[in-house]
């Protein structure tokens, strides 16, 4: 099993959320970030005066996906978030050696 994570526009999470849902992806979890990557954020002006953007908003959702299922996973979600601008995000994953259902108990890919 492998364990995706998104980080992504804040605007882009309902276009990803769809996407995944209609690939067939049962869950995922989705929390706000915020972050720089190169362009160690941007100037924004407000009322004339400019000021420094450190941290941008971002929104970071993760996927677990069976090791099968998961380049798949990965390409949903690029295809879905892109809009060829600075700031789109990353994607990366990471192995995943257990998972449970709290609820039932149920360890590995029945969990999912």
């Amino acid at each position: 099993m492998r364990l995706i994570t998104a980080v992504i526009k804040p605007f882009k999470l309902d276009d990803v959320k769809a996407a995944l849902e209609q690939s067939g992806i049962k869950g995922m979890t989705v929390s706000e970030a915020s972050g720089y990557g190169r362009q160690r954020g941007h100037t924004e002006v407000y009322r004339g005066a400019e000021y420094q953007v450190d941290l941008v908003p971002k929104v970071r959702v993760e996927v677990l996906a069976e090791e099968d299922d998961a380049e798949d996973v990965i390409d949903v979600i690029v295809k879905a978030a892109q809009t060829g601008k600075i700031g789109d995000g990353k994607v990366w994953s990471v192995p995943v050696d257990t998972v449970i259902r709290v609820r039932t108990g149920e360890r590995g890919p029945e969990a999912l």
